[in-house]
């Protein structure tokens, strides 16, 4: 039987069918549960007034405030030709500015009535602009008279909630909703163990429902905060660490070198030594290699940190053991740069069963969609065979047709372009599950790390190989100082007169129907109202003016995989100067010789992004040089990011900022399975401490209970936190 009926009842049946549905439809609400997790975003104090002084434009607000003046306006109009159309001026305060609310034909009346001078109230509206003043025409509103007994009851206490409301549903009325659904949260079962619980000095969970929507003071608050934050972490940790013990269960083939195999030949090979961080990480994934149940380890690394020579390392150490190991990369260009670089790198060991192949070499094959059906044939009889011990492909590594002889290793570039069915399918090749290494060059600050993936270990590569030149990084404020791009361009010629080369980065292709793909505009600044720059015009401008005469190709998503790969070998062989491209180019591609980059609109990318195309140049002896072109004002938010990312090269400090900047429900969204986040109270940045202690807590209870048969509200908790599709995700994972 449910232990907690009350929760689940639907809200249809609670509020009625119409508030319901707009609950469901506009905030993904449906059950008394889901509205007592329904959090204020933050609380007014009856004493004080909002700040009316720093409104944002375009968006739907909430203010408490007082009536300054009221007048009523008639005029002369289409529809009211005899000067009768009506019109009422309300001017609120709340002592730090003055706002304008305004109300037309019919609905100037009850306001006409209520909304004396002196009365206070809530108003709810999208903040618009009329004659160069901020204004909300026709919003909602409710009077605060503080003695009437209904509205004392309703806003209750000294601190009125203003939750996360949307135009058709307004705070207060999510908040007489709640007064209505608040006496089930007595009914709400606990998920934390009471001794932890107790150890911990945290409210119950009934008791942290009802001050978190009726605090009395900001202790109450508080209170509620720490307990319903610990609830987010404890509960994901849980399932996280679950995850991890059904993990440790599954058998796996232990790969351990040989002494004498492709491995140390390899190693032999190598024109130069490890890093102190490549020997380390090695160690970590050679040990997890060595066990019999499968390892599930992330490889971070900053751009150029050379994980693909530690993954090389752990693909050969398989091979070694009689196993086969697959890299799967997220686009065609980026597995054959892979499997040009891997070839490359194992000279002869990599022509198993070919004339002039070394002794104890092996097969190394590219799988991609776009292949030959002859080349594909032979791949594929490579893979089953046995005879190729390293392949790398695209998703169509993926295919049912592709069968392995002996599957031991899995490794996946850039985890968050790898859907997770198909990691999954790819595992679901091995004859038991294989190892899975996954390669991120995007840096995950640790508590994302122990969030998103938390159930990977996590290896960190953080020094860059000796020979890595300095990356300068400068903002070039195009519309502010249009000299100064003119000087970027003078610093590609000089750059291409001594012998380097150059890339240009724009946010979009440009053979789009009419600019049908540009942005909606946002009020951030004129900037934003044309499209975003375009590589097949930028390209031709280039060419035919400030780099006239230079040799200037084009690299984009949409062109043929053969024609991309032959743009990519001229560029690696130095027969063209500049390469003017989409992010095709953001992972992998490695030019030493291009000491430049020129990312235009570079407010239009995000800042893991700005900096994952930064780390494409100074990959070579020669120092490297960054230009990150903006229109935007000098005051703007877009401005500051790129500031900050020209500021450091540090890929963690970046990502911190960034995460900083979105909300992290974008980064869980993104990895739980696109659905909404789960975490409502839980800030994965700042509340590092709570996660980490959550992780270790959530471990030791699941290595002794591991089914939580004597936590039975534990498990409640976690199936609804795991519904199906996160339940596949977590799963998969």
């Amino acid at each position: 039987m449910d232990p907690v009926p009350a929760l689940d009842e639907p809200l249809k049946k609670v509020l009625g069918p119409a508030t319901a549905k707009v609950m469901a439809e506009h905030l993904g609400l449906h059950t008394v549960g889901d509205l007592l997790h329904h959090y204020p975003r933050r609380y007014e104090e009856r004493g004080q007034l909002t700040h009316l002084a720093d409104l944002p434009m375009d968006e739907h607000v909430t203010v408490v405030a007082q009536v300054a003046d009221a007048r009523l306006h008639t005029f002369a109009s289409s529809r009211a030709p005899r000067g009768k159309g009506q019109r009422l001026e309300v001017t609120i305060t709340d002592g730090s500015g003055r706002l304008q609310l305004v109300f037309f034909g019919a609905g100037v009346h009850k306001p006409h009535k209520e909304l004396l001078p002196g009365t206070r109230a809530m108003f709810a509206g999208k903040v618009s602009v009329f004659n160069r003043r901020l204004q909300l025409a026709h919003p909602a509103y409710e009077l605060l008279r503080g003695d009437a007994e209904e509205t004392v009851e309703t806003w209750a206490g000294a601190l009125i909630p203003i939750y996360p409301a949307t135009a058709k549903l307004e705070s207060w009325k999510i908040g007489k909703a709640l007064q209505t659904v608040l006496p089930s949260a007595q009914e709400a079962a606990d998920p934390l163990p009471e001794s932890l619980r107790e150890g911990r000095g945290l409210v119950t969970l009934p008791e942290a429902l009802l001050k978190i929507h009726r605090p009395h003071t900001k202790a109450d608050i508080e209170e509620a905060r720490a307990r319903l934050k610990w609830d987010e972490a404890f509960v994901l940790q849980v399932a996280l660490a679950r995850r991890r013990h059904a993990d440790a269960q599954l058998p796996a083939v232990p790969r351990r070198p040989r002494p004498d195999g492709v491995l140390a030949a390899f190693d032999d090979r190598l024109p130069f030594t490890l890093t102190e961080g490549q020997r380390k990480v090695s160690e970590e994934i050679f040990a997890d290699l060595a066990t019999d149940h499968p390892m599930h380890r992330l490889l971070q690394g900053e751009v150029g940190s050379g994980k693909t020579l530690v993954a090389l390392r752990a693909m050969l150490a398989v091979v070694d053991a009689g196993g086969q190991a697959a890299m799967l990369a997220p686009t065609e260009v980026l597995a054959q740069q892979h499997h040009r670089s891997v070839t490359e790198m194992m000279g002869e060991l990599a022509e198993g069963g070919m004339l002039g192949g070394a002794e104890n070499a092996t097969k190394v094959v590219l799988l991609t969609g776009s292949m030959g059906a002859a080349a594909r044939r032979k791949a594929l009889l490579d893979l089953a065979t046995g005879e190729a011990g390293v392949v790398i492909g695209t998703h169509a590594l993926i295919e049912d047709k592709v069968q392995f002889h002996d599957l031991g290793l899995v490794v996946v570039d850039e985890q968050h372009r790898f859907g997770v069915e198909q990691r999954d399918a790819l595992r679901g090749k091995g004859k038991q599950p294989p190892h899975l290494l996954v390669m991120t060059a995007t840096p995950i600050p640790r508590t994302v790390a122990m969030t998103v993936f938390g159930d990977l270990e996590t290896s960190v590569l953080d020094q860059l190989p000796a020979g890595r030149s300095p990356i300068a990084s400068h903002v070039v404020p195009a519309a502010d100082k249009p000299h100064f791009l003119a000087r970027a361009w003078e610093r590609v010629r000089e750059e291409v007169d001594k012998g380097h080369q150059a890339y240009v980065v724009c946010p979009r292709i440009g053979d789009e129907e009419d600019g049908a793909k540009a942005k909606k505009k946002s009020p951030e600044d004129e900037a934003e109202k044309r499209p975003p720059l375009a590589v097949l015009d930028t390209a031709e401008q280039l060419a035919r003016g400030p780099l006239a005469g230079l040799r200037v190709e084009v690299l984009h998503g949409r062109m043929q995989p053969d024609d991309k790969d032959a743009v990519m070998r001229r560029f690696a062989a130095g027969e063209v100067d500049v390469l003017v491209a989409t992010t095709v180019i953001e992972v992998g591609v490695n030019v030493p010789n291009a000491t430049v980059m020129v990312i235009m609109d570079a407010d239009r990318f995000g800042v893991s992004q700005l900096h994952q195309l930064r780390g494409r140049v100074g990959r070579g002896s020669a120092p490297g040089l960054c230009l990150l072109v903006s229109e935007m004002p000098e005051a703007s938010a877009a401005r500051q990011r790129l500031n900050a990312v020209a500021s450091t090269l540090d890929g963690f400090e970046l990502s911190r900022i960034d995460l900083e900047q979105r909300r992290e429900g974008d980064v869980l969204g993104q990895a739980q399975s696109g659905t909404r986040s789960s975490l409502r109270m839980l800030a994965v940045i700042d509340d590092e401490e709570v996660i980490a202690e959550a992780r270790v807590e959530a471990s030791r209870i699941v290595a002794a209970d591991p089914d939580l048969e004597r936590l039975p509200a534990l498990r409640t908790a976690l199936d609804a936190l795991l519904d199906e599709e996160r339940e596949q995700y977590l799963e998969k994972g």
